[in-house]
């Protein structure tokens, strides 16, 4: 286990980490005390929760009536009668509606008809605020309660909490820009940029990471120079991060492209429900077909442990029978290797993703560590141990509290940040137009698509210029150019510059065409900066109009867990530099 500072602020302050789970959510927190080592310490009471089994979670559900109110939060959503209470009412359950915030790219594009639609005339950034203010109850009433003067405690840093979010792996600058919004709603923060840094992000297979570390399990296994694969199975998403220990230090570097597939243990319910409402189709019991995949999400997924035993999802009374249909006395009996068969594609998933982290990872990769509420499914975790057994790789599973890996791993991510070096999933650039050579065959097929500028230069439009390639380590500090020129015929239109960033997501080894492979460029986010107090330099065209050109750069960091962004040019000889603004495409 790693040792921990005393912490040297000079006042006392508050982290919380909330890990919003498609299923179950969980609180994580530390009081930061001047000259006192941190401790973290999760939030394990929570309102109506003596119904809930796991005190350190609760259902990420919330119900709201016509109007859009807001009336019963996790374990209050599953308290006895409130079934009842909302059909009477009309009220709208909403569950894994963090699915509804995905990336729409890569693994999530193909899973929108598997996900429950969101509550009629509510946004996902607006139900992601109401779960926000509720867990901010939660943080709020468990520390006024159990911590030593709990309530002049809770006084003396309400004002003054930094907020740690977790997210999948898949997720980018857009989704946390949503994120963001909603804590913004929520009032965690301040729409300001002072505000905007109370707020941090870190990918839930880096919370992960942050969280072996912290209980000893990478000490006890790995060798100085290996690497581990770190699998987070959740409720929606299996994360997959490769990591390894650096030769000095404590710091941890990321050695392959991190995964996010949405193969999570909803997904083994959704093709228990496909299966059962076919197997039903001709009986009376078909009506019961929400009922029947409740109680096999609650008892039946959870227990399955042999492919070769019958399977039973208790879900009537006695008086329930269809012997056509296998069931007796109010319980549908299934075969097991039917049950195996809706865990088979995470099984395997989790299996072809570990293996392709070892092809690229240039280091040796040892032994892969499985946490999440989703690894403590006896058949998942030995179904994987076998498989990779064979392919030499040892499959280790944290018998403590692994499903609070995440909200305990993000405040160990704020405290320790012993990840240093990241490795970009994707080619990272920008479309531009270069110099017109019409000796290169590239360039004469798309002659068509010239510019011609006020200063006499004919370039060609389309290039994509690369500013970070695909699997690229890259170090919190390191930081990447991208020259560009801004050409007017008025200052005033140099006041907000706009520079497009896209990435591209294919197969093509070195992408520099848009129109190769078009559909795989993606905008990722627009960089506006003010460049009106720039040197100017005024000019005069072909046409003898006069016009400004300004030369600068846009410079960006990709090895933080969010993408940063300034303006640098020359002033005299000497480099300055001034703030620019990453927008995301809903902000716009």
């Amino acid at each position: 286990m790693s040792s921990r500072n005393a912490y040297i602020g000079t006042r006392r302050k508050l982290v919380l980490a909330f890990d919003i789970g498609t299923t179950y959510s969980g609180i994580s927190y530390s009081i930061l005390d001047p000259g006192r080592v941190p401790a973290i310490k999760g939030v394990t009471r929570y309102p109506a929760q003596e119904l809930i089994s796991g005190a350190s979670k609760i259902p990420t559900i919330i119900y709201y009536d016509l109007a859009g109110k807001v009336r019963a939060v996790g374990a209050e959503a599953t308290r006895e009668g409130i079934y009842e209470e909302a059909e009477d009412g009309e009220w709208f359950k909403s569950e894994w509606f963090k699915l509804h915030l995905r990336s729409k790219f890569g693994a999530g594009k193909d899973v929108t008809d598997q996900i429950p639609p969101l509550p009629p005339k509510k946004s996902v950034i607006q139900i992601f605020a109401d779960f926000l203010v509720y867990l901010l109850e939660c943080a709020s009433s468990y520390i006024r309660q159990t911590e030593s003067n709990g309530a002049e405690l809770w006084n003396s840093v309400r004002n003054d909490i930094d907020f740690v979010l977790s997210h999948p792996n898949g997720w980018e600058g857009k989704e946390q820009s949503q994120m963001r919004r909603a804590a913004v709603l929520a009032k965690l923060i301040p729409d300001t940029t002072a505000g905007h840094g109370h707020l941090s992000f870190v990918t839930e297979g880096e919370a992960s990471l942050h969280f072996a570390v912290q209980n000893g399990v990478l000490a006890s296994m790995v060798k100085q120079g290996e690497g581990t694969v770190i699998v987070d199975a959740g409720g929606g998403t299996i994360d997959i991060s490769s990591y390894r220990k650096t030769v000095q230090g404590h710091a941890y570097e990321e050695i392959a492209p991190p995964q996010c597939h949405f193969h999570g243990s909803v997904f083994v319910s959704v093709r228990a429900r496909i299966f059962l409402s076919k197997f039903l189709s001709e009986s009376d019991f078909l009506d019961d077909l929400d009922a029947i995949v409740e109680n096999f999400d609650k008892t039946t997924k959870v227990r399955f442990r042999n492919a070769g035993d019958p399977q039973y999802i208790k879900f009537g009374s006695t008086r329930d029978n269809d012997p056509h249909c296998n069931i007796r006395f109010g319980q549908l009996k299934l075969s097991g290797s039917d049950v195996a068969n809706f865990f088979k594609p995470s099984v395997d998933c989790i299996v072809d993703a570990v293996l392709n982290q070892r092809r690229s990872s240039p280091y040796n990769i040892t032994h892969i560590i499985l946490v999440g509420g989703f690894a403590a499914s006896d058949w998942l975790f030995h179904g994987v141990q076998k498989s990779l057994l064979e392919h030499g790789l040892v499959v280790v599973r944290p018998d403590n509290h692994v499903n609070k890996a995440v909200s305990d791993g993000a405040i160990s991510f704020y405290l320790d940040h012993f990840v240093r070096t990241r490795v970009s999933k994707f080619t990272y650039g920008s479309f531009c137009a270069i110099d017109y050579d019409e000796t290169d065959k590239e360039h004469l097929k798309r002659a068509d698509k010239r510019i011609f500028f006020s200063s006499g230069d004919v370039m060609i439009n389309g290039y994509f210029g690369v500013i970070l390639p695909k699997n690229t380590q890259v170090t919190e500090e390191r930081e990447f150019r991208y020259p560009l020129s801004e050409e007017a015929n008025s200052k005033a239109k140099f006041k907000d510059v706009m520079a497009q960033i896209w990435c591209y997501r294919g197969d093509v080894e070195n992408p520099r065409w848009k129109d190769v492979d078009t559909k795989n460029y993606t905008h990722i986010c627009t960089i506006i900066t003010n460049l009106s107090h720039l040197p100017l330099e005024r000019k005069v065209g072909h046409s003898r109009k006069p016009f400004y050109q300004v030369y600068f750069d846009i410079v960006l960091q990709f090895g933080l867990t969010e993408m940063k962004a300034q303006v640098a040019w020359q002033d005299m000889g000497v480099e300055k530099r001034g703030p620019a603004k990453i927008v995301y495409d809903p902000d716009l």
